[in-house]
């Protein structure tokens, strides 16, 4: 099984506070799973959000002359 984490342990995790979790899950951002009233995320999830908002470097510009 997949770990699954906490929202405290999500913000944990991201080095966010824990509103912004929440806030992912609120507006359905990141996937997660309802066990009883409680709200996991699956690790899987947030290693998907962070592949997804990474943005690569700029090549070297060059000066055009």
């Amino acid at each position: 099984m997949e770990q699954l984490l906490s929202v405290n342990q999500a913000a944990e995790l991201l080095g966010t506070t824990v509103r912004f979790p929440r806030r992912l899950v609120a507006e359905r951002r990141v996937r997660f799973i309802h066990v009883g009233r409680h709200v996991r995320i699956p690790l899987s999830a947030l290693e998907d959000l962070i592949r997804d908002g990474t943005v690569e470097p700029a090549g070297a510009r060059t000066q055009s002359r």
